[in-house]
């Protein structure tokens, strides 16, 4: 699924450096819950942003934000979506690694030493726990959008060959109007006005696979696959959904770069 971290990422980024206001960022949140709390990690995380402790009533994005804006330094956020065997852009061990890799995803404000991951904890509600971030790790990863954009369309062509040669790509009746039922379910993003064209069309393209992804993941009904034509289709999977994962990743670093360098007057 596309995730609230890639739209967290990108929103408080745009308003810690002035392009967007706090409003913006609580509206393009509100697609992905019907509530959103906070809290802290910790007691000593919660000292130092004024947050609530585990066990104390939790707070709102509102306080989040005003906690990330008395952090110093301050600096723009980074998207960081680890699973297994794949923990690129994650600072060094701690909580929020460990839980980032839990949950799929995750925001970074590595100047702060702060890290923030969304669960979902009841029906309609999403809670931002924020994590101290002692060691901020290695520099992220750089790659170039215009090189993950082509590594993705890449790999569909590819994924699409060697699903096909396993014979479990096979037409199921309905697969098309499957896959735009799922695009639509899924919670409509929101951007900053000034959010540049080529990482909205990545990220556009990104949700697509992904439901695309979904839909080949499925049997056939009664057509259930043997044990090792499930493995052979999950690893003939797995090439693209890290690409998916590194062309968001791309995609957002983007967007974030040029709104954080172009801040209304």
């Amino acid at each position: 699924m596309p995730c609230p971290s890639a739209t967290f990422t990108v929103w408080t980024s745009a308003w810690l450096a002035g392009a967007a206001a706090p409003d913006d960022v609580l509206d393009a949140l509100a697609p992905w819950a019907d509530a959103h709390d906070v809290q802290a990690a910790d007691a000593d995380t919660a000292r130092v942003t004024a947050l609530p402790s585990p066990g104390e009533p939790v707070s709102s994005v509102t306080f989040l934000l005003a906690a990330l804006r008395r952090s110093a330094p301050r600096g723009p956020a980074r998207l960081v979506l680890p699973v297994p065997g794949d923990a690129r852009g994650l600072p060094g061990p701690g909580p929020f690694s460990q839980q980032a890799m839990s949950a799929g995803e995750g925001v970074l404000f590595a100047e702060a030493g702060l890290g923030v991951v969304p669960t979902s904890v009841a029906d309609g509600v999403l809670r931002w726990t924020v994590y101290p971030v002692a060691d901020p790790g290695p520099p992220p990863e750089f790659v170039a959008l215009n090189q993950a954009e082509r590594e993705l369309r890449d790999q569909v062509r590819q994924s699409a060959s060697v699903l096909t040669s396993l014979g479990v790509a096979r037409h199921r009746p309905g697969v098309r109007e499957e896959i735009a039922a799922a695009l639509r379910a899924r919670p409509t993003s929101l951007w900053p006005a000034g959010m540049p064209g080529q990482p909205l069309r990545v990220l556009q393209h990104a949700d697509e696979v992904e439901a695309i992804l979904a839909a080949a993941s499925v049997d056939e009904p009664g057509g259930a696959l043997s044990a090792s034509a499930a493995t052979a289709r999950r690893e003939a999977l797995r090439p693209i959904e890290t690409a998916v994962r590194v062309a968001r990743r791309a995609a957002v670093a983007e967007a974030v770069r040029i709104l954080a360098s172009s801040p209304l007057v």
